[in-house]
């Protein structure tokens, strides 16, 4: 069973799913030394058949695969069908909403199949039953937490790791409800969820300092995300890429794209539903058509910018390289700090 102290760097990269995640990324990370992750979200589970295929092709080193955990119940039709009517002058087509479960029972039959050293979930913790099973074929399961509650709810299940995100972390809150997304600070959560299992950190964590922070702060690794988003490897778009050298730009949490909380860098799209609902993964599927085809026009204005609070501090440079710089920059911030 795969374990955090098996990493050569206490590095894991972020799953990203919606465009980044890509075999080549994942498989940089991986080779570099940390773990790399495919995000299983938005794929089918054939796509992720065929990606884990490629990746094994292109590695020989473990790597993760983040699978989000069912939404709950069905949003509220009327206030889905308000939303929407909002959206209609845009000038972009809209999708039509739409209650799933991102073909999660298929995802799972892959998984257990494909046998990836770790299987990650996302918007919840799966039940402790699954949890022992995907634990019988081999695979370590991590579970994203934001709240000690959750933490506690993970460790219960079996998990054998938690993936803690902070408040900074951009893109998706991997909140149990988005009701009540979690908003504790990275430094403040870690303390609160204490040593009861190894821990991954996550948010804003983009420089060796950072590193060397969480590992501090008790944490086995940090989890990369938005220091990746530049790197060739990465599927950003162009307009997202070009947003992230605009430092000055601030960051915010937002429903407006997807129904369900999520940190990305403001623009015009954000700033205009400061009221959207919760109501994942309906709004999702209908704002779908909507950011595909602004992505097609370079329109940044008006897709989802997913990126930490510490965005800025991203560099364009090969993920391979940079793990291992940013690796070795925490080790050298550490051995300095011996007191």
């Amino acid at each position: 069973m795969f374990a955090l102290d098996q990493l050569e760097l206490p590095i894991v990269g972020a799953p990203l799913a919606g465009g980044p995640s890509t075999v080549a990324l994942a498989a940089a990370v991986s080779d570099a030394g940390g773990i790399g992750s495919l995000a299983a979200g938005y794929r089918s589970a054939d796509e992720l058949r065929t990606q884990i295929a490629e990746l094994r092709a292109r590695t020989a080193r473990p790597f993760a695969v983040n699978v989000f955990a069912p939404a709950g119940p069905s949003a509220d039709p009327t206030v889905v069908a308000s939303y929407r009517r909002a959206l209609a002058g845009v000038g972009r087509p809209l999708g039509d909403p739409r209650h799933d479960d991102d073909g999660f029972a298929a995802k799972l039959e892959v998984v257990e199949a494909e046998r990836p050293a770790v299987v990650s979930f996302t918007f919840g913790c799966p039940q402790p039953a699954l949890v022992a099973r995907l634990r019988a074929a081999g695979i370590a399961v991590w579970v994203t937490v934001t709240t000690p509650a959750e933490a506690r709810a993970a460790v219960e299940a079996g998990a054998d790791a938690l993936v803690a995100q902070g408040v900074e972390a951009g893109g998706h809150r991997g909140s149990f409800d988005d009701a009540a997304p979690g908003e504790v600070g990275l430094l403040a959560l870690l303390q609160l969820i204490g040593d009861a299992r190894p821990v991954v950190a996550a948010g804003g964590i983009m420089t060796g300092v950072g590193i060397a922070a969480v590992l501090a702060a008790g944490a086995g690794a940090a989890q990369l995300g938005s220091a990746l988003l530049r790197t060739p490897e990465a599927g950003t778009s162009e307009p997202h890429r070009r947003v992230l050298t605009e430092a000055d730009r601030p960051t915010g949490l937002t429903r407006a794209f997807t129904g369900r909380t999520a940190r990305g860098i403001e623009n015009r799209f954000q700033r205009a539903h400061p009221d959207a609902p919760s109501a994942y993964p309906e709004i999702h599927h209908v704002t779908a058509p909507l950011r595909a085809a602004a992505r097609a026009d370079g329109d940044a204005e008006a897709i989802n910018l997913w990126a930490g609070q510490a965005y800025a501090l991203a560099v364009e440079r090969p993920a391979g390289d940079l793990v291992r710089a940013l690796a070795a920059d925490a080790r050298a911030r550490l051995r300095s700090l011996r007191v």
